[in-house]
């Protein structure tokens, strides 16, 4: 039941995008500068997508963790967790400086990467679980690295926070490699991939 609380707590602050980063934004000392207000909406749009992909990330580390047998791999993923909710908080504030908000569909994609994490997890055992964390932020950092060609030039600070994001994702990946990772199959990669396009095509709007 404290477990169920504790979740059913952070789907509604994450929802909200509210989370608390425990590193410093790595954009908090990089020069703002003017921006058109179709320079702002594209790349308000971009890290919408973005703060998606972390509330994303945080079902899935959650209930990856609660499954996972070996106590190196619940470890792995619970710091994980922390340092993306660093990624939340960070996205969240560059939203709000934007003048835009969160996905107005976080919940549902909560609780589908929670449920997504939970079957890997549960049937797969950790083995796999590691793997699809894998590629999982393979994908991430292609998507990442994406962006950082379609932001506009002189929004700095976006690209600053995408950059740490890309490099910390990138760190994730070759750590739960490092664990025993079985990477998934050829079609749940390929289906994996299909379902990331849906969820940032829609969260770059609503």
């Amino acid at each position: 039941m404290d477990k169920l609380i504790l979740g059913f707590d952070k789907l509604l602050r994450l929802s909200a995008g509210i989370a608390q980063a425990r590193r410093h934004n790595p954009a908090r000392h990089t020069e703002e500068f003017e921006l058109t207000d179709a320079e702002r909406r594209k790349s308000a749009g971009l890290m919408r997508v973005n703060h998606v992909g972390e509330v994303c990330a945080q079902a899935l580390y959650d209930s990856q963790g609660q499954f996972a047998k070996d106590e190196n791999a619940r470890r792995q993923f619970a710091q994980s967790a922390l340092e993306e909710e660093d990624h939340l908080a960070w996205t969240a504030e560059r939203l709000t400086e934007l003048g835009s908000r969160p996905s107005l569909l976080n919940p549902l994609w909560y609780a589908g990467a929670f449920m997504i994490g939970a079957v890997v997890a549960r049937f797969g055992g950790d083995a796999r679980s590691l793997g699809f964390v894998v590629e999982t932020e393979r994908q991430v950092e292609s998507h990442l690295t994406g962006h950082l060609t379609r932001l506009p030039d002189n929004d700095l600070k976006s690209r600053v926070i995408v950059e740490k994001m890309r490099s910390d994702e990138i760190e994730h990946g070759a750590k739960a490699d490092a664990l025993g990772s079985v990477h998934p199959p050829l079609p749940a990669r390929l289906a994996m991939k299909a379902m990331a396009k849906v969820m940032t095509t829609t969260a770059y709007y609503i």
